[in-house]
């Protein structure tokens, strides 16, 4: 190190060369780093959430959350598990080992998990995901003293339009009931028309859907064929029929069931100086500079 110190004091020229190589790499490194002012990270943890309506937190230990542990229970990488079970839903927390590769962890967890065929039928199909960390901008209240329905309308809008901004990338909403179609069948109106409850679900489920058709081949190209009939509003399930005789007159879902257009019923709600609100959270994206 003296021996360098010496031969640069006394070529001066060869030193200043030098200074000017470092500080030149320096200025060009420094405008090809990528900035942050919040970087997202990856925290090398996955959860797994699985829905089981109307279960109690012991049924859901038994039917779903013992059969998550079984299925990634000795697949590589995995550190730690800590498994959740409330009333209707059972969750997972894996945490890997320290240098695992976090995309094939995912996807083996994924794998295991979609697996399982001993689940009751009523569990919906998991949804496996990798934890990030996620940093606020800002967030947005939408309030005032109109009904629900206008309010979120009002609030859908307002989150595709922060959705479209450069550096947004993605918009949350807080205290909004996800809508709901509710269809309440009466006892009586079956009777009365001679169906039942399990004609009227494969009614329902059959007739909501949008089906292939295949293709056609013309001298223009080909063709694909498709089937609309997917409903999204209450007065169309309404008009579903269920039952049609032969003089023609049909009985329809609307003549046996109450069909209500609105929100699942929650616990969640929230005010902004004593009228409704809804508060939508933003989150940066992560090419965003400082």
């Amino acid at each position: 190190m003296n021996g360098a110190i010496a031969w640069f004091a006394r070529n001066s020229v060869a030193a200043n060369l030098a200074m000017v190589l470092i500080v030149v790499s320096g200025l060009f490194a420094s405008t090809s780093i990528s900035q942050e002012i919040f970087p997202e990270m990856a925290l090398d943890m996955v959860t797994v959430s699985v829905t089981y309506l109307g279960a109690t937190p012991a049924e859901v230990e038994d039917a779903v959350s013992v059969r998550l542990e079984e299925a990634i229970q000795g697949l590589d990488g995995i550190r730690k598990v800590t498994s959740t079970a409330s009333e209707g839903v059972a969750s997972l927390v894996v945490e890997l080992e320290l240098g695992a590769d976090l995309r094939k962890a995912v996807d083996d967890i994924k794998s295991g998990v979609d697996a399982i065929d001993t689940f009751p039928a009523e569990v919906e199909r998991p949804v496996v995901r990798e934890i990030t960390t996620r940093f606020q901008v800002t967030h947005v209240a939408v309030w005032g003293d109109v009904d629900e329905r206008s309010l979120r309308r009002w609030a859908d809008r307002v989150r595709d339009e922060l959705s479209s901004l450069p550096g947004v990338s993605q918009v949350e909403l807080l205290g909004a009931r996800p809508y709901e179609i509710s269809i309440e069948v009466s006892e009586n109106g079956l009777r009365r028309h001679g169906l039942t409850f399990d004609r009227v679900a494969d009614a329902v489920r059959g007739a909501s859907l949008d089906v292939p058709g295949g293709s056609v081949r013309t001298d223009a190209g080909e063709i694909l064929l498709r089937t609309v009939g997917q409903v999204y509003e209450g007065t169309e399930f309404a008009s579903l029929a269920l039952l049609t005789s032969a003089d023609g007159t049909y009985v329809t879902l609307g003549d046996v069931a109450t069909v209500v257009d609105g929100f699942a019923e929650t616990d969640q709600a929230a005010r902004f100086n004593g009228v409704p609100t809804i508060v939508l959270q933003v989150f940066r994206s992560s090419q965003s500079k400082a």
